[in-house]
């Protein structure tokens, strides 16, 4: 557990990744209404939950936000599910219509482009981003009172980021995503200009070394 930035916690993962490593985030941003990031795996969901209510210090966990439907992402959900029964998964309309085949029996509501998530503490901005099967889309989401934007798999890059953060620019990460990321040039073209109207001061990714967007 690492506190990467003003009141946003980040807990990691290292995993091998042919000749490089590969890190896993999630992210728990504190506010009156807590919101988890992403749940990790099934066992990291366990090693996380006791720090989780550490932080907490007795405040139920409100959200859960991931943003498309893959084990690193998602699959620990039915631990925090049994640690907190009333909590709300937020996710694309595609994890919603799968989680039920997998058994999964929480609270589920779905969010898309332009949606929004307010809270006590919050204010989430939804962005489709066809990250699921077939390029159908997920989300991926800015968090606008601390202006940070939760990349997912966008801007990720390999080594072990835990706690480390690097400089660049929005602009230059936003055109650095590409037809590797996102194999269909329009659909590419789409995202890029919704992320476009965002200027988001740090970008909390999925996986290798968070942004810092204004250095100076």
């Amino acid at each position: 557990m690492a506190q990467i930035t003003k009141d946003l916690y980040q807990f990691s993962i290292k995993i091998p990744f042919g000749d490089s490593n590969f890190t896993l985030h999630q992210y728990l941003p504190l506010s009156e209404e807590p919101v988890l990031i992403a749940t990790g795996t099934m066992e990291h969901a366990e090693n996380i939950l006791p720090d989780i209510k550490k932080l907490l210090n007795g405040k139920e966990l409100k959200y859960i936000i991931f943003p498309h439907f893959e084990s690193d992402e998602c699959g620990g959900l039915p631990v925090f599910l049994k640690e907190y029964p009333d909590v709300v998964t937020i996710c694309s309309n595609l994890s919603t219509r799968e989680l039920p085949g997998f058994g999964y029996k929480g609270k589920i509501e779905t969010k898309g482009q332009n949606d929004t998530l307010l809270g006590d503490g919050f204010s989430f901005k939804f962005i489709n981003y066809p990250s699921e099967v077939h390029l159908q889309d997920g989300i991926v989401f800015y968090e606008e009172n601390r202006k940070i934007f939760f990349s997912s798999d966008l801007m990720l890059r390999f080594g072990y980021g835990r706690n480390q953060v690097i400089d660049s620019s929005w602009k230059q990460e936003v055109d650095n995503i590409n037809t590797q990321v996102i194999p269909n040039e329009n659909r590419l073209n789409i995202l890029k200009k919704n992320l476009s109207s965002l200027d988001p001061d740090f970008i909390a990714v999925g996986h290798g070394y968070c942004i810092n967007c204004n250095p100076n």
